[in-house]
């Protein structure tokens, strides 16, 4: 992290949000310093230093933004801007996000706290900050040309309110916001309770990451942002498989896990090896009563879902949505089936003229990373990403849950893959096998025919290549 003391030199005046709480000259001379994040590793929590304490959240390869406490209020900088966003080692994509990064920092603070957030507007044009799902004055609600004028490039804007309600949230643009959140703007905050909660339990670990999409044709460096539908990178928190950091606990850990989805279709997240329980939504905790055991929940456009967790059974848990495209990098709508094809040499020799050119395997698509196809500047495979047997064979909103018995309190480092105990990892087995016993009584065909029709005939299967849709 760093900052930028001269951040604001040749910005201008600042011009308060439509509806601005009062704020004396004395604190808007002063603000307090955009601390910028340019990596894409997953950050230690930030401990709070200041103000009701609480247990921080981790943000999935993100960070917490920090805070400046100035007469009693929580004062917050965020910084709309122009990035470049690793999406995966050998990838990077130029995106929009807040503070250096997309999406922008998680904000965290206390029910009932007081928050001051100054937005400076460094994009090639205006835009504004919803607080998505949180009861704010409508003064403060962040869209634009209905609750307040847009924030003009170059300028800063003011958002001030009392968090009311413990709960998971999300911040975005309500200004062209097909665009903007196309470019990967958007952020989280979590408001903790300040004092026990009934519906809110104390966990071990609490995750945060927020599910986006991106049209970023292979080669390119930009997404589109007319996409409505044919995405080709399904990202958490703008990272893909294998760029996506795994979630790190202790054996017999409570483990709170927060998604939101931000992106134009649902999500069936799923986790192996643990069952869960769906606690939260964006419109606060879900009584007791009204909770199941689970091991998918779907999170459907605007949507938060928060699941809960006793991570008891060691091991490396994939953990992913479940629909198959989604676990897939810049995978494009037109490629052709080919398997049971040998087309490896025409292959070859079709990418040399168009680089962009892929194709299914001759088995499927795992050939493709078999094969080690040349790619594009500034691409991934489809699938990628080698485990301990080998390929793993995915991409895009795949993870690994690590529940290790010997992880410290507090420690999140990798600890490597997991070491199984022998005689528990499935492997060939070269004793004959015994037929099973079968009855004698079957009977056979009720009306059988007394002719045949016509010949026998050899079926193909072929997958369908019609329009796609998610």
């Amino acid at each position: 992290m760093n900052t930028r003391r001269h951040f604001l030199s040749g910005l201008g005046a600042i011009t308060a949000a439509a509806s601005a709480a009062s704020v004396s000259k004395v604190a808007m001379a002063a603000l307090p310093e955009p601390v910028i994040q340019t990596s894409a590793d997953t950050m230690p929590p930030v401990i709070p230093n200041s103000g009701r304490s609480y247990n921080p959240v981790v943000t999935l390869n993100g960070w917490t933004l920090p805070w400046r406490m100035n007469q009693g209020v929580k004062e917050f900088h965020l910084v709309a801007e122009p990035v470049v966003r690793e999406m995966a080692p050998g990838m990077k994509a130029h995106l929009w996000g807040y503070n250096g990064q997309s999406p922008g920092p998680t904000i965290e603070v206390v029910e009932g706290d007081r928050v001051r957030i100054f937005v400076t507007n460094k994009l090639p044009e205006h835009t504004s900050v919803h607080w998505h799902g949180q009861r704010v004055p409508n003064g403060m609600d962040g869209v634009s040309g209905l609750t307040q004028k847009p924030i003009p490039p170059g300028k800063t804007f003011m958002y001030e309110f009392v968090a009311r309600r413990a709960g998971t949230f999300m911040y975005h643009p309500h200004a062209d916001e097909m665009t903007q959140m196309a470019m990967g703007m958007m952020g989280f905050w979590v408001t903790h309770p300040k004092t026990k909660h009934p519906l809110i339990t104390e966990v071990d670990r609490d995750f945060v990451f927020l599910l986006n999409a991106y049209d970023i044709e292979p080669g390119a460096y930009k997404p589109k942002t007319s996409t409505m539908l044919n995405f080709n990178l399904w990202s958490w928190n703008s990272r893909v498989f294998p760029g996506i950091d795994p979630l790190v606990v202790r054996k017999n850990d409570k483990v709170r896990i927060r998604v939101g989805n931000l992106t134009m279709t649902n999500h069936p997240i799923h986790l192996h090896g643990h069952e869960f329980q769906v606690t939260g939504t964006d419109g606060g905790p879900i009584p007791h009563s009204a909770r199941w055991p689970e091991v998918t929940t779907d999170i459907a456009v605007g949507q938060m879902r928060q699941i809960e967790l006793v991570a008891d059974e060691e091991g490396d848990w994939a953990f992913h949505c479940h629909k198959s495209h989604h676990t897939m990098n810049a995978m494009g709508h037109d490629i052709p089936n080919l398997i049971g094809v040998d087309h490896s040499d025409v292959a070859m020799q079709i990418t040399n003229l168009i680089p962009d050119y892929m194709a299914m395997g001759e088995r499927g698509m795992a050939d493709m990373g078999a094969m080690a196809m040349p790619l594009p500047e500034n691409t991934l495979p489809m699938m990628t990403g080698e485990g301990p047997f080998g390929g793993v064979e995915m991409g895009g909103m795949f993870s690994v849950l690590k529940v290790r018995k010997n992880q410290k309190a507090g420690d999140y480092k990798d600890p490597g893959w997991y070491q199984h105990p022998a005689g528990t990892v499935a492997a060939e087995w070269t004793n004959p096998l015994t037929p099973p016993a079968r009855s004698g009584s079957a009977g056979g065909e009720s009306m059988p025919l007394q002719q045949k029709t016509q010949a026998d005939i050899e079926v193909q299967v072929r997958k369908p290549m019609g329009k796609m849709e998610h």
